[in-house]
Formats: C-alpha cells, sequence, structure tokens
C-alpha cells in the first residue's frame, strides 16, 4: 500500500511538472490560461489570480491545464490563433519538461560517487539453435566489445544487448589468443531460461571501481542515456507494429507490479532511476502522433503548415480528438487485461 502511494505520488509530481510546460509556455506567448488543476475533478478547493483558476481536485492522478481555444482560433487570446511555431512550442513544452526532469535525475546519478562492478565477461555456457551458437560462440569465449564499446561486466553487456533486441550486433571476443568477430540478432522472444542470445555468463578477475562524473560529463552522459530510452523505444514500436515483438507497453496495472519488482530487486532508492525513466516515458507517450495527446495536436499543425494554412475545420478536429481519447481509454483497458494475465502467469515486467 506505502509503495503504491509512493508510486502514485511520482506519476502526480511527473503530470504536473509536464502541465507546467504547457502553462509557462502559454503564458509567455500570450495564450489565456483558464484553469491550472492538479489532479482531476470534482474540485475540492481553489483560488484565482489574473485570468487563470488554481484548483486542487479530488482524483489524484495527474493534472491538467485549461487553455483558451486549443481548436478554436475565433476566442480570444486563444492557442488556436497563434502562430505555428508558437503552438508547437507550447504543445512540446510539457514532453520537454519531463525529458529535462530526466536527463537532471541521471546526471545526478552519475555525479554521485558510486562503486562499479569490473572484471572479465567470459560465456560459461551457449544454448543450442541460439542466436550465439549460430554465429559461432563457443564456452570459455571472453566478450571484449559489442558494436565497439569495451564489456566492463556483465550488466554493461546486458545493457548493450538489450537496446539491440531485433537489431543485429557486432561483437568481438577472445579466444585462445586471439580476437574473433560475430554479428548476431538479439531476440525478442527467447525460450524460457534462456536470454536473447543464448548465452550463460560467469565473470573472472572481478573487482570494484569508485566512480563519478563531473557536472560537464555527466550532463552529456545523462542525455545520451535518455537517447538510448528513446531508440529503444522506437525500435521496440516499429518491431512491434511489423508483427516481430510484443506490444512494448504497459498500463497502470503493470507499472505498479513493475515497480514492486524493482523495489524488490534494488529497494526503495530504486525509485529515483525508475522515476527518471518514468518521465521520459511520458515525454515520448505524449509526443506520440495519437489523436488527444500532445502529438495529436501537434499533427494538425503540421498539416497545416504543410496546407500553408489552410486549417482544418475546428469541429473535425475535435471530433478527431474525442474519438481518439475514447480509443486510448479502450487501449488502457486492454493493456491493462493483459498485465493482470501476465501476472497470473507469473512473468517479470522487468526482465
Amino acid at each position: 500500500m506505502i509503495l503504491a502511494l509512493e508510486l502514485l505520488g511520482i506519476i502526480l509530481v511527473l503530470v504536473v511538472l509536464h502541465e507546467v510546460g504547457h502553462f509557462a509556455t502559454a503564458k509567455y506567448f500570450g495564450v489565456k490560461v483558464h484553469e491550472f488543476g492538479v489532479g482531476f475533478p470534482p474540485k475540492l478547493l481553489g483560488f484565482r489570480r489574473g485570468e487563470t483558476e488554481y484548483t486542487l481536485n479530488l482524483i489524484p492522478l495527474g493534472g491538467f491545464v485549461k487553455l483558451a481555444g486549443e481548436n478554436d482560433p475565433s476566442e480570444p487570446q486563444s492557442l488556436a490563433s497563434k502562430p505555428p511555431i508558437v503552438r508547437i512550442i507550447v504543445l512540446s513544452a510539457g514532453s520537454f519538461m519531463n525529458a529535462l526532469l530526466a536527463v537532471a535525475i541521471f546526471a545526478a546519478l552519475f555525479m554521485i560517487p558510486r562503486d562499479v562492478a569490473m572484471g572479465d565477461v567470459y560465456i560459461e555456457e551457449v544454448s543450442t539453435n541460439s542466436p550465439a551458437q549460430e554465429a559461432g560462440l563457443l564456452p570459455m569465449d571472453r566478450i571484449l566489445t559489442v558494436d565497439g564499446h569495451r564489456i566492463e561486466n556483465i550488466n554493461d553487456l546486458a545493457s548493450r544487448i538489450n537496446r539491440s533486441l531485433g537489431n543485429e550486433i557486432a561483437l568481438t571476443a577472445e579466444r585462445d589468443g586471439m580476437t574473433i568477430d560475430v554479428k548476431l540478432v538479439p531476440r525478442w522472444r527467447p525460450p524460457k531460461d534462456q536470454g536473447p542470445t543464448g548465452i550463460l555468463l560467469r565473470i573472472e578477475n572481478a573487482s570494484v571501481e569508485r566512480r563519478s562524473d563531473p557536472f560537464w560529463k555527466a550532463v552529456p552522459k545523462a542525455t545520451a542515456q535518455i537517447g538510448v530510452v528513446v531508440s529503444l523505444t522506437s525500435t521496440a514500436l516499429s518491431q512491434w507494429v511489423t508483427g516481430d515483438a510484443p506490444f512494448p507497453g504497459t498500463g497502470p496495472v503493470g507499472i505498479v507490479h513493475g515497480t514492486q519488482e524493482v523495489v524488490e530487486a534494488g529497494g526503495i532508492l530504486a525509485l529515483i532511476p525508475l522515476t527518471a525513466l518514468l518521465s521520459i516515458s511520458l515525454a515520448i507517450f505524449n509526443i506520440l502522433p495519437i489523436p488527444a495527446l500532445d502529438g495529436g495536436r501537434l499533427l494538425f499543425v503540421i498539416i497545416e503548415w504543410v496546407r500553408r494554412g489552410k486549417r482544418i475545420p475546428p469541429e473535425k478536429e475535435g471530433l478527431v480528438h474525442m474519438i481518439g481519447f475514447a480509443v486510448l481509454i479502450a487501449m488502457v483497458l486492454v493493456i491493462s487485461y493483459n498485465d493482470v494475465l501476465r501476472i497470473i502467469r507469473g512473468e517479470s515486467f522487468i526482465r
């Protein structure tokens, strides 16, 4: 129960921060903000300052900003009456704020002194009919690099493999004093008790190294980490669309269960990097060109720009967003149902 409340608090903060991005940019560009709400109605209390009402609402599942004329340019100080570049900035600002928070968290984690496990990574076993076997890898091979990146420990190797599921990777190994280069494709759906490549690993010459990065190195590393998450998400979505991978997302039920797994594996402090991952996931999800989301509204602005200012009628755009919202709710229900089935089958949400 306590963990669920902590997760609820994290999500509330992330969503409110997202809405702060829309709110601040809307105010800056002279778009009227009718209401800034924390939580969803019914309203518990509120106050008005200037043209905006600030409210605290009963359902603590996020927040919202009610802008004047999101689809109707005839309303005074409306968002729709602003030039396309202004609308793009306002609509993108929420995802930008979530991405910025994720960078800040990862950068802080890189700057904090931490123990890093080091050692030589060897292959203990190679599964039959696995990508590793087909590539010619053997037990006792030492893994040196993946796609040119030096492998320092087992987690490093696992991370490099998992970010390339469904895509070919170049792996360099050492065998009997000689280096060999192979290529293989990590699997999305490996057989039970096998990993994506079908290898069991062991570490030799293990040691621990104390590391911390200065600010000017931590920020680029954090930004690169965000790039990895975006790349993984893009690859997972494309693989799902082509039918080569399962749906990469999860619903509220899966998020709660996955959070519990993360805390059980890494302790309560594991919620810190998890918050960064949830924040960037929220940024990516909202920027997708799906009706009713920021990305769906951005799509209409881009269409208007391509059509040289010819706007799609507000009532038609509003209808598309309404239908999109209904489809989103239906998707959440279906995904949540599948999450429940995964829990019943004993599947992990963080593998």
